[in-house]
Formats: C-alpha cells, structure tokens, sequence
C-alpha cells in the first residue's frame, strides 16, 4: 500500500472515530449503567430498518466465579421469545394449508397427550388460535409450586413434554372457557411445539428452522440448545436470586414455550425478517399474527400471536420477553429493533429499562433542525 493510500485509510478511521465514537461510547455508558449486584451482566443490540443504525454492546461479568467480560458475541437462553418462533412456525404450516387456526386440537394432538389433557379439557372446543393466543383455559404447568420445587431443587432433572402436560392437568384448574380469556399458559406451546414436529416430521429444532427459513437469513447462532455445539459453548451464566443456573438443564423450559438459545443481534435480526416480510409467504399472514384482541374482561397483556403489545416512551411496540431476562422490540414509528439480556434479569417493569435509556441517549445525539 502507497504511503498515499495509507494517508487516506487513516483518514477515513480517523473520521470514522470522530463521527461514530460518541454514539457509541454513550450507548456503551448506558448499559454500564445497568450493571448491578444483582445483575452482573447486559447484552444489547440496536439496529434502524434500513440499518443505518446498528450497534451492538456487552458489560458486565459472564461468569462471576472467574470475573470473565461478557461478549457481544454470546449467546443466552431467550426462554419465552422461543413462542415468536413457535407461532410464526404455525402460521407457516397454515400457510401451507396443512392446518387451520380454527381447527380444533384434537384434530392434531397425538393420541397420548389427547389421553392426559381430555381429563380436564374438552379438546374438540379449543382451537389453534386460541392456544396461540393463550386463550384456551389451559392452567400453566409452570405455576404448579412442584415445578421450581423440581427446578431448583433438582436442577439437573430432565424433563419431558408429556411430564410437564400431565402436571398441568394434574396440578391445576382449567383457568376458564376457551376463548374466553387470556391466561398465559407454557403448556398450550409445548401443545404447538408437538404439532410443528409431526408435521415436519423433525425435530422442534429442525422443524422451526425449515419452516422459518432461518439459515437462509444466515441466523448461525440460533438453534436449540444442545443441538449445535458453537451456539451452546458461548452460552452465558444467567443468575437466579443470585445463584448461577448454567448448569441447569434446558429441558425446564424446552419443548415449545421455551428452548431456543441465540444472541442479541440475531433476535434484532429474525424481528427485522418478521416484520420486513421476510418469513411469511403472505403479507395477510403477519397481519393475523399482530391482530388485536379483546376479552370480556380486560387482559394483562396486550398478547396476539407470539407477540404483543407495549408502550415505551410513549410509541406503541411490538415485543416478546423471556424467564431469563430477554426482551425483544419493535418500534414502528421508529423502524427501530432492539435486543436485551440482562444476566440476572430486570425487576418492577414490563419493558427491559435498557430501552427507554437507549432511546432517550439516541435522541440526545440526533441532529437538531
């Protein structure tokens, strides 16, 4: 290289570190900001439609045994984002006409689970759609007290998809008629997850990824957990009430209303897919998913399809959060996506705090007219 073009390249750097630095070195004081006792460690991702924005950051300790720094790069369990995944993966199989949201469950349920879950449940009255929506009645297995008493006590147990559906019917009431009700309810997706593995006829892994073309968008590092060894080996320590569940077994939280492990760029990236229609076949298809729904009395959550609804700072999102302390936004006023982890989770918010510092730092630096 001519001692010209090196002149040059240096320039472009030196512009580079004077244009984009104090952008990012805020955003980066932001998530430091957001380094506790209890949460030793954040990760995050912003990125504008167009990209024009894009930024990605870590802080804080990944394992506090050995004091490591937490990578952007790594990964996490992202819990009950998995169900954008999962309800996506339907809409994908009525796409094809293999399915209808207003069939009922029996049409599809195997023969077994239909066995457990008619104890309580009349299976020809609740529908795909309402299970979608968590509105079928189904009590959630994951609120019996057994459940974390197994969790935290045996951390190692591994579970299955036809254990967890027998505690629900066996542990609880059916919350209500379907339809009539939101309750959120992991065992209505551990029902969905089922009918994306028959129907493709792999594993739920492979089945998501088939039918959301996932390695067509290049999303490496987003696979179930112990299914490809990269992915899990930059798996972080997450921390319950202080103690480190690394080593707890993913089958808790597995077979459809959780199991998925990726970073937060990806996430960034598989909403961007979502929403710039890059995963369904159909324009119509996305807006089914992100149809608005009410109910005699008003639900918790603003919930559709594997997503729902939130205020920050005052702009209506679109989002999904999971257990172990991931969020995922979609701002469309904005055409802006965000990724949280936080290794130890946020308390007293619907909404990851790290959103709404960001976007109050991003507002800070923009151009005034």
């Amino acid at each position: 290289m001519s001692m010209k073009s090196i002149s040059a390249f240096l320039s472009l750097v030196l512009l580079a570190l004077i244009t984009f630095p104090s952008k990012s070195q805020d955003y980066a004081k932001v998530l430091e900001s957001e380094i506790t006792t209890s949460n030793p460690g954040i990760l995050f991702t912003i990125e504008s439609g167009d990209e024009s924005l894009s930024w990605s950051g870590a802080a804080g300790i990944n394992n506090l045994s050995i004091g490591d720094s937490l990578k952007v790069e790594q990964t996490f369990r992202i819990a009950s984002v998995t169900k954008t995944f999962v309800a996506a993966a339907i809409l994908r199989l009525m796409e094809k006409g293999i399915l209808s949201l207003n069939d009922p469950i029996s049409k599809h349920i195997s023969p077994e689970h239909a066995q457990i879950l008619a104890q309580d449940y009349d299976l020809d009255q609740i529908t795909l759609r309402q299970i979608l929506r968590h509105s079928a009645g189904f009590f959630d297995h994951t609120n019996a007290p057994e459940f974390f008493d197994i969790v935290l006590g045996t951390p190692e147990h591994e579970w299955t998809r036809t254990e967890q559906l027998k505690m629900g019917v066996e542990k609880g009431e059916p919350i209500g008629p379907p339809g009539g009700q939101f309750s959120y309810s992991d065992t209505g997706y551990l029902i969905l997850g089922e009918l994306i593995e028959k129907y493709t006829d792999k594993s739920l892994d492979g089945g998501i990824k088939e039918l959301l073309r996932l390695e067509n968008l290049g999303l490496d590092r987003t696979n179930f957990e112990r299914i490809d060894p990269q992915t899990d080996q930059l798996r972080i320590h997450k921390y319950l009430q202080g103690r480190d569940t690394y080593a707890f077994s993913p089958t808790m939280d597995y077979f459809g209303g959780g199991g998925i492990v990726s970073n937060s760029q990806e996430l960034v990236d598989f909403f961007q897919a979502l929403f710039q229609g890059k995963i369904f076949n159909k324009a119509e298809t996305l807006q089914i998913m992100l149809e608005p729904v009410s109910y005699p009395e008003k639900a918790r959550m603003d919930y559709q399809m594997g997503m729902y609804r939130i205020q920050i700072n005052g702009m209506e999102a679109y989002c999904h959060s999971g257990f172990w302390g991931t969020q995922v936004v979609f701002i469309p006023e904005l055409d802006l996506y965000m990724a949280a982890n936080y290794s130890g989770g946020w308390r007293g918010s619907a909404v990851a705090p790290i959103f709404e510092k960001i976007l109050l730092e991003k507002e800070k630096n923009q151009p005034k007219p």
